[in-house]
């Protein structure tokens, strides 16, 4: 069984930068693609980015491209979500996910296991 932790939100101003991280515990994190999706009030969840397992393979949802960045450290098994240029429409809870075949999605119905999430909130 895969826990997974993230960290690092909190209330920022538009324009500002944040790096949220997931910390996994127990499974083999260097096998699994990662997953970053959001969720804001009123609206179902959203792929933000995903992550192959090397790391050498990234993609983005097109609203957080060119902002966002999904990088990933296998030896100390985290995945982080670096978000610059934040917008009061990113204001969401973000999750992490991980799937255990390896292989990344922008779907939510494919990943095992999730976090607890993380709220970003960005003010105008």
């Amino acid at each position: 069984q895969v826990q997974l932790v993230e960290s690092g939100g909190t209330l920022v101003q538009a324009g500002g930068s944040l790096r949220l991280s997931c910390a996994a515990s127990g499974g083999t994190f260097s096998r699994y693609a990662m997953g970053w999706f959001r969720q804001a009030p009123g609206k179902e969840r959203e792929f933000v980015a995903t992550i192959t397992t090397g790391g050498n393979s990234l993609f983005y949802a097109d609203s957080v491209k060119g902002r966002f960045t999904i990088s990933r450290d296998n030896a100390k098994k985290t995945v982080y979500l670096q978000m610059n240029s934040l917008k009061p429409e990113d204001t969401a809870v973000y999750y992490c996910a991980a799937e255990r075949t390896g292989v990344p999605s922008e779907y939510d119905y494919d990943y095992d296991y999730w976090g607890q999430g993380t709220q970003v909130t960005v003010s105008s």
